[in-house]
């Protein structure tokens, strides 16, 4: 932040200085200052201090920066009598006049040294008031402002507020360009908790940035099809004990309660930091779905009940300024009950009609451990990084299942225990070759393993007695992956490129051993072991500072998730279940994009246009229950397809209307051709048998759209409102088209306490608009809506508490060292 005042500092004076200079073109202009500036206490030197050159009137005639150690230099001094001024933010302003003529014009002002002042800013880290989007070269970054913080507690309610990106209100699920094969990362970190789940931790005052990276280069993992979203935590930049404490609560027919502290003690070589936040919340979900075909009905009603509570700890250890030690652990338990009610309703034939009640008990624990040590080399820039990561995931998921109704129905028990573990050791070097010319070198292993566990018993009624409907499962899955990735990027005048390229050998095993109620066991083994490379090429060019073009290419890979490939049954309703399929191989894309940025008088706008060729699609597949054809019963797995394509158009912008209306606003568009497996029965379903089942390999086109507008109001100087509306278009896969759909929500937020508090109150979905309503035609012609507490009333509370010093350690390397003190995960 800083930096970057001080470099528009320095371009505005040039520029004034200039135009000057075309004025009064006589004036002689060489004179010279330098020196050296120095923080007063800590006796240390101060990089990106504003040196400030101004008349005798006030009026700025030119201005630079200190550099790492704190040294300036600047040539070009008018003649005549001038004001220096040495202004740092939290520090005194020292100001000194003095007069270049011929006789003098070469003053060294040697070693000044400044002091903090007794107002110094005392938070955690500067808030900008409104939120930006900025496209870089392989990414869009989204600086998160105090506006967007309003739109809720957690990482999970923001997430819609961004161009591309949409979060499904029930689930949780994320989708990137509408398409969920997107991984999330914090602080450029995967973790082992379910992304939904991940999101929902966060605390949205806690973010500073959200990058979007939709063409990620070498030397990011490539997995995703649609790319990468990367959360990147507040850092803590102040020596003493410095924190925030947040609170809040939603409600409509259920409460929902987050609340979290997050605690920092710097001092000249060490940063502690610790932090606690919890997610307390019930929700209701209610569902119907009608089918023609048999006159029936499937009724939904189901209450999620979850607690989760999060807590990290870490140090970092800055040994020098060429060496720094980190290290932190996160720990995540989760408790979560969720009770539900399917009626299966036949008009025509009551004595099938079957209602099952589901009461499920999940809780799972997620340990992660984390060391990282940095070397600065004496080249400025150029550091060598080694990271180990250990993450530990395991579950224990109970579910009962009690059915009434028809008279062939047995009540069982699902138990199932999930335990998985991955270790990620990172080496990276960068060498700056040049001012212009960077390389980046780094080694890569992750190891990961995943064992999940699965038992059924349950009572027949019809005969008593225990029984086993389904086999006991044991499936372990292990992926190892090695890999080396450089990249090489260099800037010519205009033109700035990065070109790279990453190699993967990656090693799949995974077995099933399934035990029947008879003892007879069965084991499924596959393997896939395959050896990968993933170019990626970056080209913007600059032809002023309005304008900008850039250019990206890559390739990518979906390898199949644990979902995908377990063969245990993931969940069941009365008439439909989901399985995954083992034999699972991975989706590669090349994708390619194009983009335009256009700087604005008070903003910005982004268009952008992409193309992704798709090999071996991974897509669901739905097939008719062979064991019950008349039931109308349907199987939900994944299969892969033959090779597609996929394109879309993005449109973006920030703007500025008056000083006090800003606004951001997207809309995307793409179209991605699926292709997939389904089947339908050529005689009617009461009389159908197997030999009716007729397969089908089916080619859908889905169109789809969204528009989102994010408004910011400022009131008064403490008070601002936010309107932000949302509008979905209709999409379609393979099984459903899905309606369109909006929301509108309201917010206010008024600070307190000269800006440390601020208090944020808002109104979700006021015409109570959102829904997700769909229609269907295989294998079955069916027709169906869901729906969820969306219509809700948030309070939050935010305080910032401390008043520590800033360190005088140099920005640039406090920001590289810190890996993730005073934020959470």
């Amino acid at each position: 932040m800083k930096k970057l005042i001080g470099i528009c500092l320095f371009l505005i004076a040039t520029l004034v200085q200039a135009q000057t200079a075309t004025k009064n073109p006589l004036i002689f202009k060489n004179g010279i200052i330098t020196g050296k500036v120095l923080d007063g206490t800590l006796n240390q030197p101060i990089p990106y201090v504003n040196i400030v050159i101004r008349d005798l009137n006030g009026k700025i005639i030119t201005g630079s920066i200190t550099n790492d150690d704190g040294t300036f230099y600047m040539d070009n001094i008018p003649e005549g009598t001038t004001t220096v001024s040495i202004e740092y933010l939290g520090f005194k302003t020292v100001s000194r006049k003095i007069t270049i003529d011929k006789d003098n014009n070469k003053i060294d002002f040697g070693e000044v040294k400044i002091f903090e002042s007794a107002t110094s800013l005392d938070e955690v880290e500067l808030t900008a008031e409104v939120s930006t989007i900025q496209q870089k070269v392989d990414r869009k970054v989204i600086t998160v402002g105090k506006d967007l913080t309003t739109s809720g507690p957690t990482a999970s309610d923001i997430m819609n507020n961004l161009p591309s990106v949409s979060v499904d209100s029930q689930s949780g699920a994320v989708s990137l360009r509408g398409n969920a094969n997107v991984r999330v990362m914090v602080d450029g970190k995967l973790s082992n908790i379910p992304a939904a789940q991940l999101l929902k931790q966060i605390p949205s005052t806690s973010i500073k940035s959200i990058e979007l990276i939709t063409n990620p280069s070498a030397k990011y993992n490539p997995e995703g099809m649609s790319g990468l979203i990367n959360i990147v935590l507040k850092k803590n930049i102040k020596i003493g004990f410095n924190g925030n404490i947040n609170l809040g609560l939603n409600y409509q027919d259920n409460a929902r309660f987050n609340s979290s502290i997050d605690m920092n003690y710097r001092n000249g070589k060490l940063n502690f930091y610790g932090s606690y936040g919890n997610n307390i919340a019930k929700n209701n979900n209610t569902g119907l779905i009608s089918r023609p075909d048999n006159n029936s009905e499937q009724q939904f009603s189901f209450l999620d009940n979850r607690k989760n509570h999060l807590f990290k700890a870490g140090v970092d250890f800055y040994l020098n300024d060429k060496n720094t030690i980190s290290f932190f652990t996160n720990q995540s338990i989760t408790d979560s009950k969720n009770l539900g009610n399917t009626d299966a309703l036949f008009y025509n034939t009551p004595s099938l009609n079957q209602y099952q009640t589901f009461n499920n008990v999940n809780d799972n624990n997620s340990s992660q451990y984390n060391f990282d040590y940095k070397l600065e080399f004496e080249k400025e820039g150029s550091n060598i990084e080694l990271e180990v990561d250990y993450n530990v995931f395991d579950q224990q998921e109970d579910a009962d299942f009690r059915f009434s109704g028809a008279t062939d129905l047995n009540n069982y028990l699902d138990f199932v225990t999930t335990d998985r573990k991955s270790t990620t050791i990172n080496l990276d070097y960068v060498n700056p070759l040049s001012d212009t010319a960077k390389l980046e070198l780094g080694l890569q292993a992750r190891l990961f393993n995943t064992n999940i566990d699965y038992n059924s018993t349950g009572i027949s009624l019809n005969q008593m007695g225990v029984f086993r409907p389904t086999p006991s499962t044991v499936f372990d899955y292990t992926r190892d992956i090695y890999s080396a990735y450089a990249t090489y990027g260099k800037t010519l005048d205009k033109w700035t490129y990065q070109i790279g390229v990453r190699a993967e050998n990656v090693q799949v095993i995974a077995d099933a051993l399934s035990t029947e109620a008879t003892g007879e066991t069965n084991l499924i083994s596959f393997d896939n072991d395959y050896f990968q490379v993933y170019p990626s090429a970056f080209f913007t060019y600059t032809p002023s500072e309005k304008n900008s073009y850039q250019l990206s290419f890559s390739r990518r890979v979906d390898r199949p998730g644990i979902g995908q490939v377990n063969p245990i049954r993931e969940w069941s309703t009365p008439l439909i279940s989901s399985f995954g399929n083992q034999n699972l191989e991975p989706q590669f894309t090349n994708s390619i994009e194009l983009n335009y940025t256009r700087q604005l008088e008070n903003g910005s706008i982004t268009g952008g246009v992409f193309y992704r060729a798709i090999q071996d699609e991974i897509n669901q597949g739905i097939t008719i229950d062979r064991t019950d054809v008349t039931s109308g019963r349907q199987i939900l797995t994944h299969n892969n397809y033959d090779d597609t394509a996929a394109y879309g158009v993005e449109l973006s912008s920030n703007y500025r209307p008056t000083k006090w209306w800003s606004l951001n606003a997207s809309f995307d568009a793409y179209l991605q051709t699926q292709k997939g497996i389904t089947e339908v029965l050529s005689t009617p379903l009461e009389t159908a048998t197997i030999a009716d089942i007729q397969t089908n390999v089916i080619e859908v086109d889905n169109i789809a759209y969204n528009f989102r507008i994010f408004n910011n109001f400022k009131v008064t100087k403490k008070l601002s409102l936010s309107a932000f509306a949302f509008y979905r278009g209709a999409a379609e896969d393979l099984q459903f088209k899905s309606e369109p759909m909006y929301f509108v929500n309201l917010g206010a937020r008024h600070d307190f306490a000269d800006g440390k508090g601020s208090f944020s109150l808002n109104f979700n979905d006021i015409f109570n608009t959102q829904e997700f309503g769909f229609t269907g035609n295989r294998p079955f012609k069916q027709v169906g809506a869901f729906n969820w507490e969306s219509q809700t009333i948030f309070a939050g509370l935010s305080y910032r508490f401390g008043g520590g010093k800033y360190r005088a350690k140099s920005r640039k390397n406090r920001d590289n060292n810190e890996k993730s003190g005073g934020g959470f995960l």
